[in-house]
């Protein structure tokens, strides 16, 4: 995991798995935007966060950032929402890949999945409940505070999903992820 760490987009490696991210990301962010939109917009049951975590984990908080950042923004270009690109939000999605690696690479370096679920808490914390809401707070006020509840409950699944994904050797011989890849 170092080897790909060290030398980030460079690797042609890294760089075709977090096109891939990306791309997964985008659908399920265009999916999610169009058809399990709530409230207009308010509340969106969603877990297009959840490949930019992955980009975080694996690859570190560049490609993470980039990874979320670049989803986001197609995303919501290809969608049918009715405001315009928010870069305070964009901000927010890149910070979930951002954050998921800080954490991943530097603060819990031991494999697990202690790693995983603190990243995926502390990567949601900062990029969805604290930057994504104030994004949309000029959206809707005191209305965000909603995103709150919504967004422990989609960090649940996706720690529990990412989880379970770790300990999966074709996962974790891809990711370079669990402690037994070869």
């Amino acid at each position: 995991m170092k080897s790909t760490q060290k030398k980030g987009l460079k690797n042609v490696y890294v760089l075709v798995y977090a096109a891939m991210l990306a791309a997964m990301g985008v659908v399920i962010g265009i999916f999610c935007k169009n058809f399990l939109n709530f409230g207009n917009g308010l509340f969106r049951i969603t877990l297009e966060n959840f490949p930019v975590i992955i980009a975080g984990i694996a690859f570190g908080p560049v490609v993470g950032a980039c990874v979320g950042a670049v989803a986001d923004i197609i995303s919501y270009m290809l969608s049918t929402q009715s405001f315009a690109i928010s870069p305070i939000v964009t901000l927010g999605a890149a910070m979930v890949g951002a954050v998921s690696g800080l954490v991943s690479h530097y603060v819990i370096k031991r494999e697990g999945n202690v790693r995983v679920i603190v990243s995926v808490a502390a990567a949601h914390f900062v990029g969805s409940v604290l930057i994504k809401s104030a994004g949309l707070f000029a959206y809707y006020q005191w209305m965000v505070l909603w995103r709150i509840p919504t967004y422990i409950v989609i960090a649940a699944i996706e720690a529990a999903l990412l989880c379970y994904l770790y300990h999966r050797p074709a996962f974790a011989k891809i990711f370079k992820l669990g402690g037994n890849a070869k």
